[in-house]
């Protein structure tokens, strides 16, 4: 009975550790940043992006009352809509013309 409670304890400890990262991993759902528009190979593309996701991230995170939380709500965001910009760029590459 001893390993059966140890093992349900393992799991509940397992569970509410995940918590916090299915938190983080769900950030970006609910906020959209648009790029469409933008030259993100410039310089001022990418400042747009940067401030595009500032602005989604703060919006989402809001309602986080402590500044840490605050502060995890935006890197996830951020980290989130980064990854989902670098998914879509492996799978739509920009091919460059040469010239001869």
């Amino acid at each position: 009975m001893t390993s059966f409670t140890a093992r349900i304890a393992g799991l509940a400890t397992l569970a509410l550790a995940a918590l916090p990262m299915a938190a983080l991993s769900t950030a970006a759902h609910a906020a959209s940043v648009r790029i469409g528009d933008l030259d993100l190979a410039s310089a001022r593309g990418a400042a747009v992006y940067e401030q595009r996701i500032d602005a989604a991230a703060g919006r989402f995170c809001q309602d986080e009352r402590g500044l840490s939380q605050r502060a995890a709500c935006i890197a996830g965001v951020r980290a989130e809509v980064n990854e989902k910009l670098a998914q879509r760029q492996a799978a739509n590459p920009v091919q460059m013309a040469s010239r001869r």
